[in-house]
């Protein structure tokens, strides 16, 4: 034995050091076993923006957990682990940090800032694996990778080039979501649509040549400057006169045809839009169709430029209030109608998202959609779990549009796009063009999920199919991931597997949900309700924040936090410690080298023996289907119920007076092998901790064998013996509760049985209902005289009954019980009382009411209850 372990189960003392004993023994590395069935999983890589959150917690517990339950089962196993440089979360929390020194980008150049952006993220790195280390992450940090690092680079530039070359990358001017604040596009899904109060901005533009006047509507008045028509439905008679005829711009006084446009709602506000083709998606359409020149008024930081006349360099929400105001004092502001509406905002900066015309890169999103599309119908398909999730990939993917992938950023993959001088021709390719200084390169970097979408097979050494990490583990098995990012990356990497090795990333999605405060909101800054792991780790063990995490919830489920299930995680390990103090006590010196289970066992042993069996299989099927919360829920009953509570108790009474039985000695620790051993995935320092009790100090659970079902110890008979005579105890248990009749006051006891295999069970086995139920006289028969006052309780083959006269003394039990009489009645009454107040029920909360009258009723119906045991016990006087 190494140590006697300590009274009180310690987080701290059980977590010190063993995280660096692990990485020194080296046995989170792959196996060097070539017959072994590979397993692997690629970690969502965490921004190198800040600490890790609850969200990324719950992620790494549930892909550890798969990963070492892997390990043990014998597979050769790939944790590989990495972070990404998220273009536009770090870029922006490097230019603050340099804003409080006076600084910008701009002051420092390009190659100065990206030397500071590294040094933020060696920063940021350390503290994340230090966070990965407090977690227990069996990750192989021999392969740890980063997305703007040489090799990933170099797929990146090869993806890029070959999808150009393919026809399905393309530059040019269409309206992007612009980010004024971060002055960058953004994909759809980088847009939060937020339903905010706006108004409806009805406007008269005057038709040229008449007195006519037709009315507009526009929630973006700002945008009026850059008008280029205005358009009406071919098929509303309203306005056919107006076909033709020009209109003149309000503020502007520049002459803008009205067109004839399908896309017109006629039965939508006016059934007239304004077309602004340089800063609507939908104008730009019509723009098109109408051959519409396109005015940009706006700069790229959201203020008016120089198109936009008088209103220049004003914020264009300032201007939308100023045009509003000159347009009410010329009389042609009509009416301001309130409307709530849907605007979109930046995920990044928060800021209100504008369609900005602009030249970008895009992927040609249609052939590529279609092909995962039609992957999810064949043998290669992608399993979701929950398999609900395959509707909403499928369903993003047929309605998917183009993907912008150029960011206007420094911090990231650079576009490997070059333009000639003087012709203004583009070259694309890996490596610069070889007069290199007549171009100049595109500045744009690449949107930051176009390299994380490469990340299962970039990592594993892609392009260079020969390596042998690509060789071996890609596909991988199983993404773990939230629902929250289906879209973002999950299809991506989908889609950019298919078209670049043939092959899906991946086997398995498993996506959890969202962890949200007590009150299900949302964790954000804004709330200021978000923990920090670390500080519940410190306050309940890394152990006890894992078993909260992998038992919160069912696949694709949210979770709440909760620290009265923190609380009673760490109490359940605490029951664990506890037990194996008792079981290492007893067994002295003995290891599990030494265990033998011979022939000679009781039917305590062959009930926990079977019992094991079944929550081996129950565990190890649950694992198989990522429902982990069931799996957990097994091994607490068994562990908690059977073997603490029931198996150790019985235990006692053949083990007492330290007394030498080898057979019983091994089974408690055999049990408690196997089962720390089911546990050890999601508790992997407490389990190796007490593992390392009986075992030699230089073995480690983290590479011990799962534990499997051995058919020998399936006893269905011996559980279902062992079942009765629990149910007899508890009978027992049951009727002393009922009449406050304490466990240590000797009683009479009658079981009468149905037939003789029965009471033949009950008669070998009485040792136990000794102990647990404290007998003066036990009967058991099949026919039996009994005392006519007695306490019953009838079980499916047999009845305990118990003579009141020896429970309890009848007049002391009135007394007892008239005594709570007097106390419900007071209750009753002060309840009434206060109900009968018309000013506490007026001026009292509702809620605080209603508690009252609730309250009222409880006592009422504990009162009846009361009345009704004393008229019984009265009978038997």
């Amino acid at each position: 034995m190494k140590k006697e372990l300590s009274p009180k189960y310690n987080p701290q003392e059980v977590e010190a050091g063993r995280y660096e004993e692990w990485l020194d023994k080296g046995v989170f590395a792959p196996s060097e076993d070539t017959e072994a069935e590979p397993y692997s999983i690629v970690i969502p890589p965490p921004n190198v923006t800040g600490k890790l959150h609850l969200g990324h917690a719950w992620d790494v517990t549930l892909q550890d957990m798969l990963i070492r339950q892997k390990r043990m089962l014998g597979f050769d196993t790939l944790w590989l682990p990495g972070m990404d440089h998220a273009g536009i979360a770090t870029q922006a929390k490097v230019e603050a940090k340099l804003k409080e020194e006076g600084l910008s980008r701009y002051d420092l150049g390009r190659e100065k800032f990206l030397e500071k952006t590294w040094e933020w993220k060696e920063e940021y790195a350390q503290t994340i694996r230090q966070q990965w280390a407090k977690m227990g992450v069996s990750v192989d940090y021999n392969r740890e990778r980063f997305t703007l690092d040489e090799g990933l680079n170099k797929s990146v530039n090869k993806v890029f080039v070959d999808l150009y070359n393919k026809g399905l990358i393309y530059r040019g001017e269409y309206i992007i979501n612009w980010d004024p604040a971060a002055q960058t596009a953004l994909s759809d899904i980088e847009v939060i649509h937020k339903d905010v109060k706006g108004a409806f901005y009805h406007i008269n533009y005057p038709v040229v040549g008449s007195d006519e006047l037709v009315e507009i509507a526009t929630t973006r008045p700002e945008t009026l400057l850059g008008d280029t028509a205005i358009a009406v439905n071919p098929a509303d008679e309203r306005y056919a006169h107006l076909l033709g005829k020009k209109v003149l711009l309000p503020l502007v006084n520049r002459e803008i045809p009205v067109v004839a446009d399908e896309y017109v709602d006629m039965e939508f506000g006016t059934g007239v839009v304004k077309i602004t083709p340089a800063h609507d998606p939908n104008d730009f359409e019509v723009g098109n169709r109408h051959d519409l020149p396109r005015v940009k008024v706006m700069n790229q930081d959201g203020s008016m430029n120089e198109k936009a006349g008088k209103y220049e360099g004003m914020d264009r929400f300032e201007a939308r209030k100023a045009i509003v105001a000159d347009l009410k004092n010329l009389g042609l502001l009509v009416k301001i109608v309130d409307h709530v509406h849907s605007v979109g905002h930046s995920e990044r900066s928060g800021a209100v998202v504008e369609p900005y015309l602009s030249t970008q890169w895009f992927v040609k999103m249609q052939p590529l959609a279609q092909a995962a599309i039609n992957n999810q119908a064949s043998d290669r398909r992608v399993d979701f779990f929950p398999d609900r999730f395959n509707d909403t990939f499928i369903s993003w993917m047929e309605n998917v549009h183009d993907w912008v992938i150029s960011r206007q950023l420094w911090w990231g993959h650079q576009i490997p796009a070059w333009y000639h001088k003087e012709t203004g021709e583009v070259y694309v390719g890996e490596e610069a063009p070889a007069d290199e200084e007549n171009w100049d390169r595109d500045s744009d970097v690449l949107d930051t999920w176009f390299s994380s979408a490469l990340w299962p097979f970039s990592t594993m050494g892609w392009p260079d199919k020969s390596q042998n990490d690509y060789q071996r583990y890609f596909p991988t098995s199983t993404l773990v991931t939230g629902y929250d990012i289906i879209f973002f990356w999950v299809s991506r990497m989908i889609f950019q597997s298919l078209e670049f090795t043939g092959q899906r990333p991946f086997k398995n999605v498993l996506l959890h949900g969202l962890i949200r405060d007590e009150e299900g909101r949302k964790m954000s800054k804004s709330l200021g309700n978000g923990i920090d792991p670390m500080d519940v780790i410190e306050e309940y063990g890394v152990d006890a924040l894992r078993w909260f995490l992998a038992n919160g919830s069912a696949p694709g489920q949210d979770v709440r936090y909760s620290p009265e299930k923190l609380a009673a995680a760490w109490n359940f390990i605490n029951k664990i410690w506890n037990a194996s103090r008792y079981v290492l006590m007893k067994v002295g010196d003995m290891t599990l080298a030494d265990v033998e289970i011979g022939s000679d066992t009781s039917l305590a042993d062959q009930w926990i023996l079977s019992r094991l069996q079944e929550t081996i299989e129950t565990v190890t099927r649950l694992f198989d289907k990522f429902e982990f919360g069931e799996a957990g829920r097994a091994l607490y009953h068994f562990i908690w119920d059977d073997y603490c509570d029931w198996y150790i108790e019985m235990t006692k009474e053949s083990l007492q007076n330290d007394q030498d039985n080898k057979t019983t000695k091994s089974i408690l620790i055999y049990v408690l092998d196997k089962f720390l051993r089911l546990l050890h995935p999601i508790m992997p320092f407490v389990t190796e901790e007490i593992w390392q009790q009986f075992n030699p100090e230089d073995e480690s659970i983290v590479v011990a064998a799962y534990p499997t079902v051995v058919e020998p110890y399936r006893k269905p008979e011996a559980e279902e013996a062992m079942n009765q005579l629990i149910e007899i105890i508890r009978a027992v248990r049951t009727i002393r509760n009922e009449v406050n009749s304490p466990l240590s006051k000797p009683v009479d006891i009658y079981i009468k049985v149905g037939d003789q295999a029965a009471k033949n069970l009950l008669e070998e086995n009485k040792s136990y209902i000794e102990r647990f139920c404290n007998p003066d006289k036990l009967e058991i028969e099949i026919n039996l005289e009994t005392p006519q006052e007695v306490m019953t309780q009838t079980l499916a083959f047999a009845q305990v009954i118990m003579p009141l006269q020896g429970l309890i003394k009848i007049e002391d039990e009135i007394e007892r019980l008239n005594n709570e009489v007097t106390k419900l009645s007071k209750e009753v009454a002060r309840v009434e009382k206060k109900l009968a107040n018309q000013g506490f029920v007026a001026k009292a909360p509702a809620k605080v009411v209603e508690e009252e009258r609730q309250k009222g009723e409880n006592y009422q119906n504990q009162l009846k209850e009361v009345n009704a045991r004393i008229e019984q016990l009265k009978k038997l006087i």
